[in-house]
């Protein structure tokens, strides 16, 4: 391990001596706010403290059995013990490392999922429904709630766009890497000839703001436009402005909101899409300045970027980003995800490590 990697270990374990002396000082609950702030911190440096542990006391036992090579009746046994303990020692290394990588502080958010058709018409809507069906599947299978925000449906099926909230922990890890293009290739239903079409959709994760107060609006910015809600609905809800359209001028970000008969909750659930677009303009700023320095393979946050190609006349997905291909798109349109998205966070998790050893 790199002497500056040490040091680091050093000063987080000298850290956790410094709190569990805080913790245990009489006035440590004066401030309540300071003392959750000093508990969440101890809590996460304790594991990995410990580990550290464990890595200097295997440096400690390969030291002690370099002091026995030199009697010949205990060599064989210093042998072995060297050799287990260098073993220990590069898994605890390892682990070390993964415990110091940079945390994503949006890991456990909710997540605003939004789905618009792009080239290819109406077989471009089909798939953007195909897509919203898989990402349902997945949440189902991982226990979280989906919920519709927006929709505009298209002619003959599918979406020209839609936006749902998904609601669950850890919603954001597993689903940050699915923002940015997705190509189909396929014969479309209309399709007389039997000509293979291609076409694509845009897929956007953005991770959920806490409340919307998180991120800096300013009610100037905005223009808010009512409207009659269009598209299936029953009597009512065509009858009134219940629909709301809010334009942030400063981005020219549009969000429109009509799902419900209230103009108040659409209002608000608009402010929440408007919220996390804003925050996810900030987020992939950040991003590309992050991956221009290390040449990121993945979240680099550019949406124009075609990221995955699912071919189904030969039942093949390919992510372009990792040069994985996996024959098993029937199980993959139903939900099963979890190879694709283990791999993505695998080799984040490895680019990562490669920037931290630089």
């Amino acid at each position: 391990m790199k002497p500056s990697m040490l040091a680091k270990l050093d000063q987080l374990a000298n850290r956790l001596v410094e709190l569990d002396e805080l913790l245990m000082s009489e006035g440590a609950t004066a401030n309540m706010d300071s003392y959750r702030k000093m508990t969440r911190e101890h809590a996460e440096l304790s594991p990995l403290v410990a580990l550290y542990k464990q890595y200097q006391e295997a440096n400690g036992d390969i030291a002690a059995a370099q002091e026995m090579l030199a009697d010949p009746d205990m060599k064989e046994f210093a042998q072995e013990e060297i050799e287990a303990a260098k073993a220990r020692l590069a898994d605890l290394d390892l682990d070390l490392q993964k415990m110091l990588l940079p945390k994503d502080e949006n890991d456990e958010r909710n997540i605003f999922l939004e789905i618009r058709a792009g080239t290819g018409g109406d077989e471009s809507a089909l798939f953007a429904g195909d897509l919203l069906r898989m990402y349902t599947r997945f949440a189902e299978r991982n226990r979280w709630q989906v919920e519709m925000v927006s929709e505009s449906p298209s002619d003959l099926g599918g979406y020209r766009e839609v936006i749902v909230r998904v609601v669950g922990n850890g919603a954001y890890s597993k689903l940050k890497f699915e923002s940015g293009g997705h190509r189909v290739q396929r014969v479309p239903a209309t399709e007389t000839q039997g000509r293979i079409h291609t076409s694509a959709c845009t897929v956007a994760v953005m991770p959920e703001a806490d409340e919307v107060e998180d991120v800096n609006i300013n009610p100037a910015d905005l223009r808010i436009d009512t409207y009659r809600a269009s598209g299936a609905g029953g009597q009512h809800i065509n009858k009134t402005d219940s629909a709301v359209r809010i334009t942030h001028l400063p981005t020219g970000i549009v969000v429109e909101c009509q799902d419900d008969r209230s103009q108040h909750k659409n209002k608000a659930q608009a402010m929440k899409v408007l919220a996390a677009r804003i925050k996810d303009v900030q987020l992939r700023e950040q991003q590309s300045k992050e991956a221009a320095t290390r040449k990121s393979l993945i979240g680099s946050g550019d949406r124009s970027e075609r990221i995955r190609t699912y071919n189904f006349p030969q039942g093949r997905l390919t992510d372009h980003r990792i040069n994985l291909t996996l024959y098993k798109l029937d199980f993959i349109m139903d939900g099963d995800l979890a190879e694709l998205t283990n791999a993505l966070a695998a080799e984040h998790q490895a680019e990562l490590l490669a920037a931290l050893g630089d």
